[in-house]
Formats: C-alpha cells, structure tokens, sequence
C-alpha cells in the first residue's frame, strides 16, 4: 500500500503548490498528484498554474517522494507528442520518480483552445491514439504516425529517461478501465469501484491502482464541513456532469443545491482517525493500492502533522 497526497493547482497558487510538495515528503508521503487544469471548478479556487512548470519546481526540491499528473489530458489543448515531451523530461529531472496519469479530460480545461468536445466514444478513441504516439517516441528515434483524429510527423525526442514513466490511464467505466488494460500501466479512479477494478484485471491490467479520497482534516467537524462545502462540493456532481461544463460559472450553478450535509456523507471530515479509515477503507476493500488522499480542510500544514502522527500508520496498515 503506498499513500499519497493531491496537491489540488486550483486551490494554491503554484509557489504554494511546491511547498506542499516538499512538507509532502517531510510528513512521509509516497507520493504527490498534481490535478493538470486549465480552470478551476469553482469561484473560490481561484488558482490554475502550468502544471509542468510546477512539476518541474517540485522535481528539483524535493529527493524522494514520487510525482504525478492526476491527470493530465493529452489531446485537444495539448498534442500527445509534447506530454512525450514533457514527461519525458519531468521524469529525467525528477531521475524517474515520475508517473504521467492520462485521461480523456474534462470541457473545463480543452475547450479553451477552441478545438470543440468531442463526444465520449471520441475521446476515447483520441486517448488510445494518444497512448500510441507517446509510447512511439518513448522507443527512441523518429517516427510519424496517421490514425483518425491524430497524426505524429517526423518527430523525437531526445531526452529520454532510462526507463520510460509508468502510464496511469483513468477510468470511469468499464471501456475505459480495458482501455487501461491494453495500453496503459496502471489504472487511476475517483469512485471506489470494485466493478471497475475488476474490469481492468479482467482485461489483464495488473498494475498499481490509484484512489482518490476525499477528506478533509480540521480540529474540528463544523470547520472541516464549511472548508470542504467552499473548495469541495463540485465532487457531488458526478463525472458525467464535471466532464461537460466548460467554465466555473457552470460549476457555480451545478452546485447551487448542494448542501453542507452532502458533503459530510460524501467524505471524510473532522479530526476523527476512524472516519478517515472507513472512507479510506472502501478504496482498499474495491482493490485500490495507491491513494491519494485529497484534503479539502483549512489547514494544510495541519493535516500533514495529523497524517504524520495519526493516520499513516493505520492508514498503511489497511487490508
């Protein structure tokens, strides 16, 4: 079991987002996940930084807690062929402690480019053309490739890593996990799925399997409800609804209805080590092996000491 914590781009401005990184490692996490956006959901995120530019920030402060994209669309606003690129780099940099988690992304960051939002049969399609090109240009050399929606020219890149990043696909259904399956070398959710899981090692996945939790520490329950309402609450809505809408306005009405109370049963919150566990505990039970624990609470430096002291041993010790 490895744990690990989501530094959350659309919460911190990027100088923040390095530092939770580097007390990330001082409180013992495996790893850190960096969401890859180009909004935020909500108005009171208020932050979206380049997440390369931060990954990289990070690679070079920190020695030995992993990095990752949770997750990082490669087509639309990006080509395939520059997140070769860059993870690539990212992970010579970070001397491969770094894994690039892809997925089929979201209307809130890929419209922006003014390409449209393909339907969900096509982005699936793209992200296997994606997976194609990327593991392409990771062999070495120069390759061109045509497929139905992408197309690689004459390219390379140089600078590779020793051995070429773990790939983490995400997966909402079970096309997706397959697809994980066939291509990718890991499976990334946010639900905690046994279906899903089971999809994924049917179609012969059998590599680590990322979880997102949603908690959120404070001192007490009442600050940790209203901190994880504010930063939170776009999480009710269900993927299909956070992979349509295009900007934080549409969030703001999505969540209009969702209350305080909503959110207490969706997740963990408050100082109560058990509650933790039993969220935490349905991800294990589903065959999740790597978590990422999201804090949606006030004090960040805080949860890392209650994780530090209270909760990784337990957390760890989970079966």
């Amino acid at each position: 079991m490895q744990v690990g914590f989501k530094l959350m781009a659309e919460t911190f401005d990027p100088r923040e987002i390095v530092r939770q990184a580097v007390e990330a490692e001082r409180a013992g996490f495996d790893f850190v996940e960096v969401s890859d956006h180009y909004h935020p959901w909500l108005y009171s995120h208020g932050h979206s930084g380049f997440v390369w530019s931060m990954l990289a920030a990070a690679a070079a402060r920190t020695s030995t807690i992993g990095l990752a994209t949770g997750v990082t669309c490669p087509f639309v606003r990006y080509h395939p062929a520059i997140i070769a690129q860059a993870a690539a780099t990212t992970a010579v940099l970070s001397e491969g402690r770094f894994t690039l988690g892809l997925g089929s992304g979201e209307r809130l960051n890929e419209h922006v480019v003014g390409g449209g939002w393909p339907s969900v049969r096509v982005r699936h399609e793209m992200l296997r053309e994606s997976l194609d090109i990327i593991r392409l240009l990771w062999s070495g050399g120069y390759h061109s490739y045509e497929g139905k929606h992408l197309t690689l020219d004459d390219a390379r890149v140089y600078d590779l890593p020793e051995v070429p990043p773990t790939i983490a696909v995400a997966a909402g259904g079970a096309e997706a996990a397959r697809l994980a399956a066939e291509l990718g070398d890991g499976l990334f959710a946010t639900e905690p799925d046994a279906e899903l899981v089971r999809a994924y090692s049917d179609a012969g996945g059998s590599g680590p399997k990322y979880g997102e939790v949603p908690l959120a520490w404070a001192p007490d329950v009442e600050s940790a409800v209203n901190s994880a309402h504010d930063k939170f609450r776009f999480g009710m809505t269900g993927w299909k609804v956070q992979a349509e809408l295009p900007n934080p306005i549409n969030f703001e009405a999505a969540t209009a209805t969702v209350r305080p109370e909503d959110v207490q049963e969706g997740m963990a919150c408050g100082p109560d080590v058990q509650r933790h566990l039993e969220v935490a505990g349905k991800f294990v039970d589903a065959g999740f092996d790597r978590l990422a624990l999201i804090n949606a609470g006030p004090d960040v430096d805080g949860f890392f000491e209650f994780f530090a002291n209270e909760l990784s041993e337990p957390l760890r010790a989970l079966r």
